[in-house]
Parts: structure tokens; C-alpha cells; sequence
């Protein structure tokens, strides 16, 4: 009969948690990965297919296509919905390919599953933001300067759009922290319900 907090099939899956006082990590590094390779993957897709459409609705012709506030809006809308996705399925693969804790609280268990959700959410936004941030610079480096003074109306309508562009960034993030949390603690929750 096994003595300690482990069970044998513990001990199996994490022969460290053998030894007296030692405990499994909280952290399923591989599903946190796996997660985070998903949700990147249907973030870059969303994002190519909504540029599609925003491509496809801007013209440089005066009066003709959307506006800027109108893109700018359908932009954010977007980016809500890019994060909700890619939250989704990343925190929910973290969640089902976690391997479960036997001997814990299922409070502890929902907590963890949560964790791995918004791991994956966090992992993959700073990737993201990281290549993001590579890529603004080098498209900066290659336009060169511009005249402020030739183009002062114009910067100013930018400079609004960004502002609210921002603004949609900073929602759509925190809704994809939430959704990611969310979706690993039902993954979680799934996993245990059909072992």
C-alpha cells in the first residue's frame, strides 16, 4: 500500500513525487506549449484573413471605401474576436492535454486549469507582441521620413485612429485573458470527466 500523498499511479507518472516531501510541478510546461503554438497559429490566420478584408474595403481614392473611424471600428471588432478565438482554443488544448493531478483539491485542480489558460494567453501575446514590435521597426526603417508639415490633417486623423486602435488592443487582450482562463479550466474540467 503506498504511504504519502501520492497515489502509485502518481508516482509512476512523476517518480520524483517517490521521494518523501517532493511534489509534481503545477505547471504542464508541454500543454502550456501546445497551447500557445495553437492559439498563435489561429491568431496569425484571423489576422491575415481580417487584413483581407480591411485591404479590400480601404482605397486611397478620396470619398471612396470605409472611412477611418468605420475601419478602425471593424478592426477592433475584429481583434476582439481573433483574441476570443485563439484564447479559446489554445487555453482549452492546455486544459485537455494537461496530465491530471491525483490527490488535490479540485479547487486546487480548477485553479491550475485556469493558470494554464491564461499561461497559454500570456506566452502566445508576447510572442506575438515580440514579432509585432520587429516588424513595426523594420517596415519604419524602410519608409523613411515624412513630412509632418505636408501632412498635418493627416496626422492628426492618424494619430486619432491609433488612439482607438489602442484602445481595441487593450479590450480584446483583457477578453483574451479571460477567455484563455476560461477555456483551460473547461478543458480541464473535460479531461477529468472522461479519463
Amino acid at each position: 500500500m503506498a504511504t504519502g500523498p501520492y497515489s502509485e499511479v502518481d508516482r509512476d507518472l512523476y517518480p520524483a513525487a517517490a521521494e518523501p516531501g517532493a511534489s509534481p510541478s503545477a505547471i504542464a510546461w508541454s500543454a502550456v506549449s501546445a497551447g500557445t503554438v495553437a492559439a498563435i497559429a489561429v491568431t496569425l490566420t484571423l489576422l491575415m484573413l481580417g487584413s483581407a478584408f480591411g485591404l479590400a474595403e480601404a482605397s486611397p481614392w478620396p470619398g471612396v471605401g470605409a472611412k477611418p473611424s468605420t475601419f478602425t471600428i471593424g478592426a477592433g471588432i475584429w481583434l476582439v474576436i481573433t483574441q476570443w478565438l485563439s484564447a479559446a482554443l489554445g487555453g482549452y488544448i492546455a486544459g485537455r492535454l494537461r496530465v491530471r493531478w491525483h490527490g488535490l483539491h479540485t479547487d486546487e485542480v480548477f485553479f491550475r486549469d485556469t493558470a494554464h489558460g491564461f499561461l497559454v494567453w500570456a506566452t502566445a501575446t508576447v510572442i506575438v507582441a515580440i514579432i509585432a514590435v520587429a516588424a513595426s521597426a523594420l517596415s519604419s526603417l524602410a519608409a523613411g521620413p515624412v513630412d509632418v508639415a505636408a501632412t498635418r490633417d493627416a496626422v492628426d486623423e492618424a494619430r486619432k485612429v491609433a488612439a482607438s486602435f489602442a484602445a481595441f488592443t487593450g479590450v480584446s487582450l483583457v477578453i483574451g485573458a479571460f477567455v484563455g482562463s476560461v477555456a483551460g479550466a473547461i478543458g480541464g474540467r473535460l479531461r477529468d470527466k472522461h479519463p
